[in-house]
C-alpha cells in the first residue's frame, strides 16, 4: 500500500505535521498544531517569527487571530 501524503505541511519549511520536531498543542498530536496563521500551519516558534517578519515586511500582518484550522467549522445552511 503507498503511504498517504501528509496533508498538512509547515508554510515556512514545508516539515509535514506528523514529522519529529513538528510542536502540537499541549505537545499531542491529536490536538492540532501549536502555531498557525491564515495562511497555514507553522511547525515552530522558530518558523512563526520568521513567518511573522516576512508579514511585517510584506505589510500583510494579520489584524485578528486567524481561526484553528483543525477545529470543526460547521456551515450554516440559509
Amino acid at each position: 500500500m503507498l503511504a498517504r501524503p501528509d496533508a498538512y505541511r509547515c508554510i515556512e519549511c514545508g516539515l509535514p505535521y506528523r514529522a519529529t520536531g513538528f510542536w502540537h498543542h499541549g505537545g499531542q498530536l491529536e490536538h492540532g498544531a501549536a502555531y498557525w496563521s491564515d495562511r497555514g500551519i507553522l511547525c515552530s516558534p522558530q518558523c512563526s517569527l520568521a513567518h511573522h517578519r516576512k508579514r511585517a515586511a510584506e505589510g500583510t500582518l494579520q489584524q485578528e487571530p486567524a481561526p484553528d484550522p483543525f477545529e470543526f467549522q460547521p456551515f450554516s445552511r440559509r
